[in-house]
């Protein structure tokens, strides 16, 4: 059975909660500043922690009806949104047009491609640590050999 937070525990999930910020957590928590750094990152190891962060997030997310569907279906908005042709005007309401006569058109592409970089991370589409597995015959570890060679100074 899981042991219970004491009450500096506690406050530290409290704080790591408003900026997942495990320095700044511990110390508003009322850890040392100067050891705040180390000590929020043992705490985030504690079983006890990650499981008091878990839950307490499970209860925001229920308190404030935010889920994955929510997330989700906002940034798909955001991306049509902001995907969408708008007329570059001038300060009388009329298209600006290019030298040759062809009529401006503008959308927020910053907008557009960070909602899509977070839609793409959601289903995986991209990494930032690539990891990759070697095995050796049938699985096993990979035989590593060393050759030494001794090479004699040649001499006159």
């Amino acid at each position: 059975m899981a042991r219970p937070l004491s009450p500096k525990q506690e406050m530290f999930v409290k704080e790591y909660l408003v900026d997942l910020n495990a320095t700044q957590a511990a110390k508003r928590a009322g850890y040392n500043a100067k050891t705040a750094y180390s000590q929020g990152q043992r705490l985030l190891k504690k079983v006890e922690i990650q499981s008091a962060i878990a839950a307490a997030q499970q209860d925001r997310a229920k308190r404030v009806e935010i889920s994955q569907d929510y997330v989700l279906s906002n940034l798909t908005e955001i991306v049509e949104r902001t995907m969408q042709r708008a007329p570059v005007c001038n300060m009388k309401g009329e298209q600006v047009q290019d030298d040759e006569g062809n009529n401006l058109w503008e959308f927020d592409a910053k907008s557009a491609n960070r909602a899509l970089e977070l839609l793409g991370k959601h289903l995986g589409l991209f990494t930032d640590k690539v990891q990759q597995e070697v095995s050796g015959p049938g699985g096993g570890p990979v035989e590593q050999k060393f050759v030494v060679e001794f090479v004699r100074p040649v001499t006159k």
